[in-house]
């Protein structure tokens, strides 16, 4: 029936645009994780208990663990590297990565 293939095709649209979008999302998210996990090693030094280092990723939440001198070198190289990521796969296409960046003593307060 004509509401059956209305459906349907509503249905498909869904599928493919959420696939574009999460799909681009994943591969920008990887591209900014790469290239944040160099610039962070290149910011300390020692152990890596002691120098910037990425400790968990979900979703659209990046968590690292930085000595307290190093929080704001840290949030820009956050912000650069989101920049980058998004250079590698558009180029010059004016596509925005509004970033918040929260320095915080526990992931518990960040908002």
């Amino acid at each position: 029936s004509r509401e059956d293939r209305d459906r349907h095709r509503r249905a498909w649209g869904r599928f493919t645009r959420n696939f574009v979008v999460q799909g681009t999302g994943a591969e920008w998210a990887l591209c900014w994780l790469a290239d944040l996990r160099n610039r962070l090693w290149r910011l300390g030094s020692g152990a890596l208990a002691e120098r910037p280092h990425l400790v968990f990723f979900l979703h659209d939440e990046v968590l690292v663990h930085t000595p307290a001198e190093l929080a704001d070198a840290v949030s820009d190289e956050v912000r650069r590297a989101a920049a980058e990521a998004g250079r590698l796969l558009f180029g010059g296409f004016p596509v925005d990565f509004p970033l918040d960046v929260a320095v915080v003593g526990s992931w518990a307060d960040a908002g």
